[in-house]
């Protein structure tokens, strides 16, 4: 999710072009920015943490010489904002400078083997990169070919660009799994994460496939696949994007946008390395009460999370929410509990209360959060971080979905090492958890038009029960806050069963009623609850999946998801109720990237 450019070019110097651009892609979040230029065969850098106009005030990055160059906006996953953690990295010998998105999973194993004979100047995962590069150069003699082979050993996600001394006229550019992007005109050639980088420059462009490499020299692109060196010929197409189109991806706001970034967030999270989930379990397999805290959408997720480790670590866990948490536990915790602290931003004043509070009797804490050095990590004994890059709107859409898939990885690990599963649903269980990006993706694509008509339908509607059960609570109740806090709709989730117990008697002829009722073991008493709405003159919107009639016949709405395993359910049941809730504001004329009175992040208690 962060920001890469790269710019070969004729007969100008670029520093000062690469800056634009990175201003450019400022609107992605970052955390530190980094230039690097080849000039006379020297590799020339200027980074540092802060802002692009801090950093240049202070280095001159516009200054720095040569006709070919690489920019980087970080967003921190591996290793605190920092000079030494920003990008551009090189090699011992300065024989290549990098900038990457994206995830390397297995860069600890490729450290370990590298740490004989290479120094290491920053915690990140890219730097490993540099070294391996440097490394099968020895062999290769050819830094082409040495950056090919690197290309294979490396699993994960990237977009990469890199310059060299050994490359004089040109960039190395990669791609799998992270959008890259190449822009040419008559006079340079632009490699980059993002359009919005070189757009003023040129709209002609290449999209880099996946398992791909290319060598970019000043208006060309020699591209070839990186797992068999086969020659690819990429088509150029005309990009139709004004600038402002292209900050939001070319959609219309930065909501919806994040939505469709579902997928690829919730790959990148799914990326956790095995040491870190390892010792996360450890701090809660070790303690006899553990409690889960959030507040807003992280509270829900929390929600969540308590039947996740149920059904799949047999471990009973407890929610609190952040702003309840002294008040429910004082005097409760002790050095044999564990708190499970979430927080998107993690800067939210109630978490960070609860997870100090936890920290002084004693408990561990465990820190669930999207920003890498953010305050709730400094107290944390153990931290596992949702890779969902930064999250421009409100409303939180992406971050919600990664904490989901994380506290299932987590309940999942848990549950293996002490034997919860039987080894037929262990691996059952794991193969569906990495099938969540691509199940995602399907329902954004099966649900999205239903949303747009659903909310055209009910757009004038005042009220709305949300309703669900088991796992689906959690589901219900991030469904109906997403729908007022952007659409100003008023909106209630229950536990279905509880809707009998006073709920109800607000239902009346036309009155809309949303029921996630995935095939699951709750579904024959859901069926009970909407026969008990219907009958009371209620509009049924219900979610489900093909082939579920009981449920598709009383209902006057049905939104169809792809099949996806219990505890699993919320992370694809909750895609149409964002899209329902986005296009509902949009039909009301609300900005669902700024709804009133509230924040990105809530700071205050």
């Amino acid at each position: 999710m962060c920001g890469v450019i790269g710019i070969a070019h004729r007969n100008r110097h670029v520093a000062p072009l690469i800056v634009d651009s990175l201003k450019r892609l400022e609107y992605r979040g970052y955390d530190s920015v980094g230039v690097a230029t080849l000039y006379n065969g020297t590799i020339f850098i200027g980074k540092d943490k802060g802002k692009i106009d801090e950093v240049d005030a202070k280095l001159n990055l516009k200054w720095l010489p040569g006709f070919i160059g690489i920019g980087h906006t970080r967003w921190a996953t591996h290793g605190p904002p920092s000079r030494e953690n920003a990008h551009p990295h090189v090699d011992c010998k300065g024989i290549i400078a990098l900038a990457h998105n994206g995830i390397i999973e297995n860069f600890l194993e490729l450290r370990d083997c590298l740490s004989r004979g290479h120094f290491f100047s920053s915690e990140t995962d890219t730097e490993v990169i540099s070294h391996l590069v440097e490394e099968l150069f020895k062999d290769e003699g050819d830094i082409v070919v040495a950056f090919r082979k690197a290309m294979t050993m490396i699993k994960g996600t990237y977009a990469i660009v890199a310059l060299s001394p050994l490359l004089p006229d040109g960039l190395l550019c990669a791609r799998d799994g992270s959008p890259l992007l190449v822009g040419l005109d008559d006079d340079a050639t632009y490699c980059a994460s993002d359009v919005t980088a070189f757009l003023p420059f040129t709209n002609r462009g290449i999209i880099l496939e996946d398992d791909c490499m290319a060598v970019a020299r000043k208006g060309e692109l020699l591209a070839e696949r990186v797992s068999d060196g086969t020659i690819v010929k990429p088509k150029v197409i005309e990009i139709p994007w004004t600038i402002e189109m292209a900050c939001k991806g070319g959609y219309p706001h930065h909501m919806i946008k994040e939505i469709h970034e579902q997928p690829q967030a919730l790959r990148e999270t799914l990326t956790v390395n095995m040491r870190e989930l390892d010792e996360a379990v450890k701090v809660i397999s070790e303690a006899n009460h553990v409690y889960l805290t959030g507040a807003g959408t992280s509270n829900h997720a929390a929600v969540a999370g308590k039947y996740m480790m149920a059904r799949l670590a047999s471990k009973m866990m407890h929610p609190v929410l952040s702003s309840e948490f002294y008040e429910v536990l004082q005097d409760l915790l002790s050095n044999d509990s564990a708190v499970i602290a979430i927080t998107q931003s993690g800067e939210t004043a109630d978490t960070l209360e609860a997870a100090k509070y936890a920290k002084s009797k004693g408990a561990k804490v465990l820190a669930i959060t999207n920003v890498v050095g953010s305050s709730v990590t400094r107290i944390a004994d153990a931290v596992l971080y949702t890779r969902a890059g930064p999250e421009v709107g409100v409303a939180a859409t992406k971050t919600f979905l990664s904490q989901l898939a994380l506290l299932a990885l987590l309940a999942l690990r848990l549950g293996e090492l002490n034997n919860a599963l039987g080894d037929v649903e262990l691996e059952r269980m794991k193969q569906k958890i990495y099938e969540v990006p691509s199940l995602v993706s399907e329902a954004i694509r099966l649900t999205e038009e239903k949303a747009k008509l659903l909310a055209k339908k009910y757009s004038s509607r005042r009220s709305f029960f949300f309703l669900g059960r088991g796992i689906n609570v959690a589901t219900a109740m991030e469904g109906a806050l997403k729908l007022k806090e952007i659409s100003y709709v008023h909106a209630e989730a229950y536990p279905a069963g509880e809707s009998k117990h006073g709920p109800i008697a607000l239902v009346r002829k036309g009155f809309p009623v949303v029921f996630v009722a995935p095939p699951d073991e709750t579904k024959s008493k859901i069926v009970g609850n909407i026969m008990e709405m219907k009958a009371r003159g209620a509009n049924i919107i219900s979610l489900t999946q093909e082939g579920e009639k009981e449920v598709e016949q009383l209902s006057d709405d049905v939104f169809i998801l792809p099949a996806t395993p219990a505890p699993l359910t919320p992370i694809t049941y909750t895609v149409p109720l964002q899209l329902f809730a986005y296009y509902m504001a949009v039909e009301r004329g609300a900005d669902p990237d700024k709804p009133r009175n509230l924040a990105k992040s809530v700071t205050v208690h």
